[in-house]
């Protein structure tokens, strides 16, 4: 065989001058353009000058260059992009929307007009036309490597291009970088570096994550387990997404329900040209992996169906001239009527079959304006395999009626992104006998057979030079910083294959290129990595062969196999055998038998456990430890759809955090965000803030609520916590931390707030603000969030204890019959009160107001809303005053065991802040009398009286202020009748009994914002500031870690 470093053939598998080559240069096709309105340079961003010929454009992608910045141009083609990647990373989408203001990142083109997606770890944007060319390459955030040590640990700069913050100056030459009319300027998804395209490879090759770097989770400290999940179910992502969302004149009687059997299967199978198709029990996990409304509405029917979920290829296959589309039950699926490919050729090309094929046109043919109609013009169907035939899933091309088929051939190219020789390729026509290859000097229109009028389809073909044997790139995976050490700049090794050559073969040979002993090649596997709409991985059983595998990937489709890539990759994962599978819903207060009877009968004993991490009891919630990957997996997809006690279960699968791995000095901040308080603007946080930082430091209290982010987060010494949502939702965290808090190593974390709700009371007593409006920049945010200083907050306990009613003789009798006479029901209950406590007009209101927003909980979605609906309850209590009259007479207060004399009121609050009700301040301003000044950290309580609905308006006014009429550590209030009461704004009907107010030895640690805080202008939006130390430069041929 001839020497490694040779020849060979494609970019799975390919000659190696080809397979080099695409790391060469920026794979741009230019050509020489006029343009006809201002036109901006996407290199330097100025505009191009000139009457005719002002500079060059992209025939793939449209980047447009002046001539001077022609040989400077840096920024990759989309058609060779994915190449480029070192270490591929899915993005997580959207749902499709319209951006303003942003620019596509495959074909460069503003996104208002279409809908278009956006990457919710990064600023990725795509029309939805040009999904199928998207790079995955998104944020890697988990990159923890046993072996590496904290000290040796180098943290690369993420590159991104476009869509700058306003404003954004380049870090290198301190000028203008970002352009509000090109996609221009580069931008670190970590830090926030900013800088021009020709100036960025100059910078430090390490990042530094800028100023947000003591709060940041570095991605070298954490480890996600290597299972067939996708990295949207690891954040949570796909569990807050509507399901229901449908196209225009989508109904279900489009579909016709098929059963499945072997004989579908394996004509499913066959006809779709994939290897094997699932089993039954694959079908079921696969059930809940199909998003139909998602996919639709990405404007899938008719033209792209492609899901890609759990390693499970699930799409569009040609079944008996129908397309296959989705699963209803475990025995049957639904299949959406299409025409056949026949029926295609025989269209007359009326204008529905013209829009339908500018739908599937590349950007580089959207441009121009109805080219088709030209008469001097051909359109031409181009699929580049049969797997693309047998779907419909084909792109256009438009060229003069007399044009040669070599000039067919390079616009094939062009429209499919391919960079490459066209000598390795040629173009076939597609007819119902067969194909036959179009001679490359010829007019096309004199070799083909389809009649004119018809619209004609080819087939674009790779040339084989030698089918026996070729070459394949192998990649490193896993440790391929420590272990795969002798691996080229690009990553990867040429390794010499030949048809026979199996994939054990491939592993032994590939182990040698590397530099790894011949006994450590039993610890490998070869993985066939799709980087096709995400990253879906697929183990090479060792006696297939590979070189078989890549030339079947040629026929069905040249696109996918460019996209495919193999690694040779650990059989063990690296990061441990440790998984966590956090498991929520499930009935409180149980034992761990009764937990271990109920999942034992869900999901089997062959697939039980290794251990339970730790039970949350009184939340139904608990953790499970698996060391199998495959087990673990199949478990995830039972629990995420099992039903107990006619709730669905939770299942999140948790990362791990190596504690030792954080640097010194650094306090990461666990970010808790709840979503449906403020509106949308949970929404709007919980994206910016997965952006900003580490998305898996950022939780969903939907999913689950606090405990998975303290489980995650248990191990570390010290940490912040940062809370968005209102008063509510911070004694909701803080009351889990009183529960879990001693299962950590940091037990009592300072906590900031982003106040999202409507009082947020305790919000504005710690400087944070009385609501979060949405004008606010998230960056500031988490700015003040390291600036904030900490404090004590005083928190209380509040028992109510009712009267024992022995005179009810109804349940004496009922005793009796049941034996339990001697035996009573204790009925007392417990609260954490950090706010204020209060009984009468008070908490009558607020229950009012409570019951009306669990009828329509919709209505009260905004702050002002709410606020007017308080104003109603009020002014319907000014009339009827019955319910809180003479409340003195109804109750009794001993404070430190001094009774007192009530005056009349009809209101009693006891204050623990002094803010209430929106930021009102019932104690008022400080003057001389009895009574000390009052804060949240003295172990005192404050104790007011309201004479009625007018008064407290008049307190919210700041005309008046409340009754003083004590203070105290110790209260003990007897309820004579049944009193409407409140505790931190949960109220209910208390009724009569005793009640005791007592200082807990639970104190909070608070972050209260800075006060001497110089407020920022926003003209440097840019998360990063430089060093003290000088920039080192950096050559633009340098090393400059993964894409």
């Amino acid at each position: 065989m001839a020497d490694d470093t040779d020849r060979g053939e494609s970019p799975s598998g390919g000659s190696l001058s080809e397979l080099d080559n695409h790391h060469e240069g920026h794979g741009h096709f230019f050509t020489k353009k006029t343009f006809h309105k201002p036109t901006y340079c996407h290199h330097c961003t100025d505009i191009m000058w000139g009457l005719i010929g002002q500079g060059y454009v992209c025939e793939v992608c449209n980047f447009v260059v002046h001539d001077r910045c022609l040989r400077t141009v840096v920024s990759a083609c989309s058609s060779v992009a994915s190449s480029l990647i070192k270490n591929p990373v899915a993005h997580c989408w959207s749902e499709p929307g319209h951006f303003k203001r942003k620019f596509c990142n495959v074909c460069r083109k503003r996104l208002e007009d279409s809908p278009a997606i956006h990457c919710e770890i990064c600023e990725y944007y795509a029309h939805l036309d040009c999904q199928d060319f998207v790079v995955s390459d998104c944020k890697e955030c988990a990159t923890y490597q046993p072996q590496r040590e904290k000290a040796s640990v180098i943290h690369y700069h993420h590159w991104r291009e476009g869509n700058l913050p306003p404003n954004s100056k380049c870090v290198a030459c301190k000028k203008t970088c970002w352009s509000s009319e090109c996609l221009a300027g580069m931008r670190c998804e970590w830090c926030g570096v900013t800088a021009h395209a020709q100036c960025y490879r100059s910078l430090p090759v390490e990042c530094k994550f800028g100023s947000l770097r003591d709060i940041m989770l570095p991605p070298s400290c954490l480890t996600v387990p290597r299972m067939d999940v996708p990295v949207e179910t690891i954040l949570g992502l796909n569990l807050t997404k509507s399901d229901t969302a449908q196209p225009d004149g989508f109904t279900f009687d489009n579909f016709t329900t098929v059963r499945y059997s072997s004989t579908s299967a394996n004509a499913l199978s066959h006809d779709w040209g994939c290897r094997s198709l699932p089993t039954r029990p694959s079908l079921n996990n696969m059930l809940t992996c199909c998003n139909p409304a998602r996919h639709f509405n990405d404007g899938f029917v008719g033209r792209h169906f492609h899901f890609i979920q759990n390693a499970f290829l699930v799409g569009a296959v040609s079944f008996h001239r129908e397309i296959f589309v989705y699963f209803l039950n475990k025995d049957t699926f639904l299949y959406w009527h299409a025409r056949t490919v026949s029926e295609e050729w025989s269209s007359s090309g009326d204008s529905k079959n013209d829009d339908e094929e500018k739908e599937r046109r590349s950007p580089r043919d959207k441009e121009g304006k109805d080219k088709d109609k030209d008469t001097d013009m051909e359109i031409i169907r181009v699929f580049d395999g049969n797997a693309s035939l047998r779907r419909r899933l084909y792109r256009t091309i438009s060229v003069p009626r007399n044009a040669a088929a070599q000039t067919i051939l390079e616009a094939a190219l062009k429209t499919f992104h391919i960079s490459d020789d066209p000598k390795n390729y040629y173009v076939a026509e597609a007819s119902d006998g067969g194909e036959r290859e179009l001679e490359e000097t010829s007019p096309i229109r004199s070799q083909l057979k389809t009649p004119d009028g018809k619209r004609p389809s080819i087939f674009l073909r790779y040339r084989e030079k030698n089918p026996d044997k070729g070459y394949m790139k192998i990649y490193p995976g896993g440790l391929r910083y420590s272990i795969f050490h002798q691996a080229t700049p690009s990553g990867y090794k040429n390794i010499s294959v030949h048809r026979d050559m199996t994939a054990e073969e491939v592993i032994k040979k590939a182990s040698r290129k590397f530099g790894l002993e011949e006994k450590y090649t039993d610890n490998f596997d070869l993985v066939e990595v799709l980087l096709d709409r995400g990253v879906t991985e697929r183990t090479l059983a060792h006696d297939e062969k590979p070189w078989e595998l890549i030339q079947q990937s040629r026929k069905e489709s040249l696109r996918q196999n460019r996209m495919t890539r193999f690694y040779l990759q650990q059989k063990e994962d690296p990061h441990g055998p440790s998984i966590s599978l956090y498991l929520g819903n499930l009935p409180t207060g149980l034992s761990q038998r009764q937990y271990e009877k109920i999942l034992l009968e869900i999901i089997g004993k062959d697939l039980k456990w290794t251990h339970f991490d730790v039970i949350y009891y009184e939340y139904g919630s608990l953790v499970l430890v698996y060391t199998s990957p495959d087990k673990a997996t199949q478990v995830f997809n039972i629990l995420k759809d099992a039903v107990f006690d006619d709730k669905q279960l939770l299942v999140m699968l948790l990362p791990n955090i190596q504690p030792h791995m954080i640097p010194e000095n650094k306090n990461p901040l666990l970010v808790f965000v709840n979503v449906k308080s403020g509106g949308c603007q949970g929404l709007e946080l919980i994206t910016s803030f997965r952006k900003l930082l580490n998305p898996h430091q950022v939780f969903n209290l939907e999913n689950g609520g606090p405990l998975p982010g303290l489980y995650v987060f248990r191990n570390i010494p010290y940490y912040k916590i940062l809370v968005c949502g209102g008063d509510g939702t911070v004694g909701w965290v803080l009351s889990c931390l009183d529960n879990v808090g001693q299962d950590g190593v940091c037990s009592s974390p300072p906590m900031a707030i982003v106040p999202l709700g409507t009082g947020n009371d305790l919000a504005r007593v710690l400087r944070w603000g009385p609501g979060y409006t949405g004008g606010e920049d998230p960056l500031n945010l988490l700015r003040d969030v390291i600036d904030a200083e900490e404090i004590k907050l005083d928190r209380w306990t509040v028992i109510f204890h009712p009267n024992e009613k022995e005179t009810d003789e109804a349940k004496i009798a009922i005793a009796n019959n049941t034996n339990t006479a001697n035996t009573s029901e204790d009925t007392t209950s417990i609260f954490v009160m950090n706010n204020y406590f209060g009984i009468g007009i008070d908490a009558d209101l607020c229950l009012d107001f409570h019951m009306a927003r669990e009828e329509k909980p919709d209505k009260f979605n905004s702050r002002l809303h709410n606020k007017g609906v308080y104003i109603k309850m009020g002014l319907r209590k000014m009339v009827n005053r019955k319910s809180c009259k003479d409340l003195h007479r109804h109750i009794k207060i001993e404070v430190d065991g001094k009774p007192l004399d009530l005056p009349q009121v009809e209101g009693i609050i006891i204050l623990n802040i002094l803010s209430w009700g929106s930021g009102a301040n019932p104690w008022g301003p400080e003057k001389e009398d009895n009574f000390s000044k009052p804060t949240h950290y003295d172990g005192m309580l404050e104790i007011v009286g309201v004479t009625g609905v007018v008064h407290m308006g008049q307190i919210h006014s700041g005309l008046r202020q409340a009754m003083r009429i004590a203070q105290g550590g110790h209260l003990r209030i007897t309820l004579l009748t049944d009193i409407a009461v409140q505790v931190d704004g949960e109220p209910w009907i208390q009724p009569a009994g005793q009640v005791v107010v007592l200082r807990s030895a639970l104190k909070a640690t608070m972050l209260k914002k800075s006060k001497n805080k110089i407020k920022r202008r926003n003209t440097e939006p840019s998360i990063f500031f430089p060093e003290c130390e000088p920039l080192k430069a950096q050559s633009p041929s340098d090393e400059s870690g993964p894409l």
